[in-house]
């Protein structure tokens, strides 16, 4: 009797553990599955921070233009070039930002590639005298107002659910979450800034008026949209005689940017330089935003 139950006890025994290779084997498949994330390439970190706040952990991102080097000034090399032979989606923003944009999606092989433009919808500042010519017709710097940032994000988002419809909800229930932010951020400002009877801000980069518009203020820059060339003498005295009647305590500049100018202006009127970020190299959204406008805050009171 025993030996016919140890026979009997070798089959089931290893029946049972075929049974659970095989259940463990398609775990494995079905979690690799479930786990197995959107590949989405993005111009700039402005665009990687918007993406990130919709996509979250459904996305593996891959930024093109590194941290440090202006957007419009890159030159994509073949590494760069590659990440989007097999990637499902490019954002970028668009309005002449990226000028290289453009040649370097026709060089490449990915007839499966969604593209998304993210200043798409949104309400665009107008550029004026030779900018026009050079770079186009409007103000590329869509982000920097928190207005319109929810519009670039709600592309973003149209564009995930795309190409990843299985996770619609999750993405459309970042996208809540994210313009709840910044909404609260928007009301937060709004209330403080409104009260303030300066509104006047002068900035190294005009990069600004986007922002300005949202809360009711007025840029002076010593450079254009695109802070191309070198400041005549005569811009910055005609800066410096603004900032002495209206009383400037605070001449901004963008990260990365070189602080001579600046420096100069602020010398000249009794002011302090600070820092604003533009988001082009580094930053997350909604902190950034926050760190600007205290910034700003500060400087008007």
């Amino acid at each position: 009797m025993k030996g016919k139950l140890y026979k009997i006890m070798i089959p089931l025994f290893l029946l049972v553990f075929l049974v659970g290779c095989g259940s463990t084997q398609d775990t494995e498949k079905t979690d690799n599955k479930v786990d197995k994330r959107v590949s989405v390439v993005v111009s700039f970190n402005a665009m990687a921070e918007l993406t990130k706040a919709i996509g979250g952990d459904k996305i593996e991102l891959t930024t093109i233009v590194p941290s440090g080097v202006e957007a419009h000034d890159f030159e994509p090399k073949p590494r760069e070039i590659a990440s989007l032979s097999k990637a499902s989606l490019f954002i970028y923003n668009g309005l002449g930002m990226e000028p290289w944009a453009k040649d370097m999606l026709k060089s490449i092989d990915n007839k499966n590639l969604q593209i998304i433009e993210a200043f798409k919808e949104a309400d665009l500042i107008k550029n004026s005298g030779d900018e026009i010519g050079e770079h186009g017709e409007f103000d590329p710097h869509v982000w920097l107002s928190l207005k319109e940032a929810k519009v670039q994000a709600n592309n973003i988002k149209e564009g995930l659910i795309k190409v990843d419809s299985n996770n619609k909800d999750y993405y459309e229930s970042n996208y809540k979450e994210f313009s709840k932010k910044i909404d609260d951020l928007k009301a937060e400002y709004e209330k403080k800034i409104t009260s303030l009877e300066r509104k006047d801000l002068v900035t190294g980069h005009a990069a600004f008026a986007y922002l300005c518009r949202d809360f009711g203020l007025q840029q002076h820059s010593v450079e254009d949209v695109f802070a191309e060339g070198e400041p005549t003498s005569q811009k910055i005295k005609e800066l410096i005689d603004l900032s002495k009647k209206i009383k400037i305590k605070t001449v901004f500049m963008e990260e990365n940017a070189s602080p001579k100018v600046s420096e100069t202006i602020a010398k000249e009127v009794g002011a302090k330089v600070d820092t604003i970020n533009t988001l082009e190299s580094e930053g997350d959204y909604i902190n950034t935003m926050k760190e600007n406008l205290e910034k700003i805050y500060n400087s008007l009171t």
